[in-house]
């Protein structure tokens, strides 16, 4: 499991970037700890009076490369601390079996009530096996 800090800033509308490794078969999570930018941890639960968030996230074949607008893989999202700032995102080894190897681009928005924040997105390698146990 690899773990990602970020910080983020809701009122300059841009996410952050981070770049993620996914190894078919396996499966794949990501724990991202946000902070605001005076590097305290973000609370989502004080951005908007409901304490409701969700987040959803996809991929895609990078632009250039055979891109497509189809999602080719979707990821489960869930905040394990809404108000301290930390989300994951997550694949079972079901679903990155039938990823095809090379380069994607992925992002995660996060919302509660109206409010929807694009809060990171980057590359995605996805990688096959190249050697089985005897």
């Amino acid at each position: 499991m690899a773990s990602k800090n970020l910080t983020f800033d809701p009122s300059a509308g841009v996410p952050y970037a981070a770049n993620l490794t996914i190894y078919t078969g396996t499966d794949f999570k990501t724990t991202f700890t946000v902070v605001d930018t005076s590097d305290v941890a973000f609370d989502f639960q004080g951005l908007t009076t409901t304490s409701v968030w969700s987040g959803s996230a996809q991929m895609q074949k990078s632009a250039g490369v055979a891109a497509t607008t189809v999602a080719a893989g979707t990821f489960s999202v869930g905040f394990t601390s809404a108000g301290g700032g930390i989300f994951d995102i997550s694949m079972g080894s079901t679903a990155t079996t039938s990823l095809s190897e090379g380069r994607y681009e992925y992002n995660v928005l996060v919302s509660s009530g109206a409010s929807i924040y694009n809060i990171v997105n980057g590359n995605i390698l996805v990688y096959t096996g190249i050697a089985s146990a005897p």
